[in-house]
């Protein structure tokens, strides 16, 4: 599944968001470009990241994300090649909201690099519309449409996503709140492969990362390279959860928050996902992973704990479900205790 995608004038780079740094304005600017299929977004007319729908994903993302002092925390690939990053698990692109497996079709896995045959058992999230996108001196927002269609072209799931873009300090901070209403009976089967994901940089990936053969809940194997950096482009990221449970032991275990913290040279950046109390299957899993997958799995339980019974968390048709999550990159390392008083505010937020 190993595929470079070459993304050509798709991929605009950072220097031309919101049409440029030498127009751009103070505060949070979202900026609609829907011609290149990408919305941007800017803090003080430095770069943050974009809402982007290339024909080449199966989903929309946000990509890149980029902290406060301008260092990239997300892999390029499969939008960029960037020398020694892995190019393994294509659909691994910035941030996405997607699932690997509703009513027996697998929105996580795809991607170009699926044969026609595969396809049939895949579903694909497509971009409906931008209902709003709004600049603002201390925050931004935006809200989408997208629509989950399987194989067969059924619609199953229609999703509604609202993001909050502002400051706080030296760290960047993005709410997403994603609702999700069925279109008809909609089961989330028991499955490792959900829900919010991040793919990182290769400074931080674990120092810990053997490789070896990671295979989906489907049976398709994908391998891992042990160390593509090397000695120039070393891993150094370490996780840490709300239980105290550090590095790739997090994975598989349960908390309110998961914090990954790394350091490129003299500087250090802490990537950390929190859960909100509103969430179903709270607090949620961590499918997180050394070789850079960092992600929050709140409907898996049986598939990372083999003593629990199966989730299956189902909702009929008409039925809604909204996910309420924080990302926040921060260009220092917040204390376990620091992180506790955010996960506090978050919990209190209606």
């Amino acid at each position: 599944m190993n595929r470079v995608f070459a993304v050509g004038a798709v991929f605009l780079g950072v220097a031309c968001m919101a049409g440029g740094l030498a127009r751009a304005q103070k505060g949070v600017q979202v900026v609609d470009d829907e011609a290149h299929r990408r919305v941007n977004v800017t803090i003080d007319g430095k770069p943050f990241t974009s809402y982007i729908w290339p024909s080449l994903l199966k989903k929309p993302v946000l990509y890149p994300l980029i902290d406060e002092d301008g260092v990239t925390v997300t892999r390029g690939y499969p939008l960029e090649v960037v020398e020694g990053e892995r190019v393994d698990h294509p659909h691994h692109a910035g941030l996405w909201f997607n699932y690997g497996n509703v009513n027996g079709f697998d929105f996580w896995n795809n991607s170009d690099a699926m044969t026609p045959a595969e396809s049939t058992k895949m579903g694909t999230i497509h971009q409906l519309r931008v209902v709003e996108a709004k600049s603002g001196s201390e925050r931004g927002e935006l809200v989408t449409e997208s629509a989950w269609i399987a194989g067969d072209g059924r619609q199953i799931l229609s999703q509604t996503t609202h993001y909050t873009f502002r400051r706080q300090g030296h760290a960047r901070v993005i709410d997403l709140t994603a609702t999700l209403t069925a279109e008809e009976r909609a089961e989330f089967r028991d499955d490792k492969e959900g829900l919010l994901g991040i793919r990182v940089a290769r400074w931080l990936e674990s120092p810990d990362e053997k490789g070896g053969v990671f295979t989906d809940a489907n049976g398709n194997a994908t391998q891992v390279d042990a160390a593509p950096g090397g000695a120039a482009n070393p891993a150094t990221g370490e996780y840490l959860t709300s239980e105290g449970v550090k590095g790739e032991a997090a994975w598989a275990t349960r908390g309110r928050w998961c914090a990954l913290t790394g350091h490129k040279g003299d500087h250090t950046d802490q990537i950390t996902v929190f859960d909100h109390p509103g969430n179903p299957g709270y607090p949620t899993y961590w499918h997180a992973r050394g070789y850079g997958l960092f992600a929050a799995n709140p409907l898996g339980r049986s598939i990372f704990d083999t003593k629990q019974p199966a989730f299956n968390f189902t909702l009929e048709k008409g039925q809604s479900a909204t996910f309420r999550y924080r990302i926040v990159i921060d260009a220092k390392a917040e204390t376990a205790a620091e992180l506790n008083n955010e996960a506090d505010a978050f919990a209190a937020e209606k």
